[in-house]
């Protein structure tokens, strides 16, 4: 009887020292793994936030000057959202905000929108879509370049009855059968240009973007 409640004892605790090996190797392998995760979605989205803004008109790390933002109809969010400001010399010369555009043809449309300081669009990207392809897709810059149409625009650069598609009297063209699109995206922009006007002193301010 002792020899077997000796081996009993032995085999667990050659099973716990297989246990605690085993845990501790996959806590390490997922600390290393979620780093690299991590890094990676990091380098992706601050490419994408890049691309709205005038290449070399920044020189600060926008993940670093990272903003959140308390959901706001003019952004078309429902929680918390994020926006980077844009320095150069440490002086904020942009600010890229993420925006919803709710009415879209197949659901939300979401965006980056990229504006100066004077209040002009340096850059609009679609970071997500369920628009119909080959209709509603011609919204990313990959398959056409219309959403090239929003840069230098502003509050005044159309004036309000200018920001629709040619079709409701406004500047902007869209793709003939496929209104509903650019409809909302239009909408969704010229709203960010708004919360930029009503907020510009908090997203300009020197001492905003501090990593959050």
């Amino acid at each position: 009887m002792t020899t077997l409640v000796r081996t009993a004892s032995k085999a667990a605790a050659i099973l716990m020292a297989f246990t605690v090996v085993f845990t501790g190797l996959l806590a390490y392998t997922y600390h290393i793994t979620h780093l690299e995760i991590q890094h990676n979605e990091d380098n992706a989205r601050r490419k994408l936030v890049a691309e709205t803004l005038t290449p070399d008109s920044f020189n600060n790390d926008l993940l670093s000057n990272q903003i959140t933002l308390p959901a706001d109809p003019l952004l078309g969010t429902d929680s918390p959202s994020l926006a980077w400001q844009a320095r150069m010399n440490n002086a904020p010369v942009a600010v890229v905000l993420e925006a919803i555009a709710p009415d879209g043809y197949s659901g939300k449309i979401s965006l980056l929108v990229g504006v100066t300081a004077d209040g002009r669009i340096s850059g609009v990207r679609v970071v997500a879509h369920k628009e119909t392809p080959g209709l509603g897709d011609y919204i990313e810059l990959a398959k056409s370049n219309w959403i090239l149409l929003f840069n230098g625009k502003s509050l005044s650069n159309p004036d309000d009855s200018g920001w629709k598609v040619k079709k409701d009297g406004g500047q902007f063209d869209y793709m003939a059968g496929a209104t509903i699109t650019p409809r909302a995206v239009i909408k969704a922009v010229h709203h960010a240009l708004k919360y930029v006007a009503l907020h510009r002193d908090q997203l300009f301010a020197a001492n905003s973007g501090a990593s959050s």
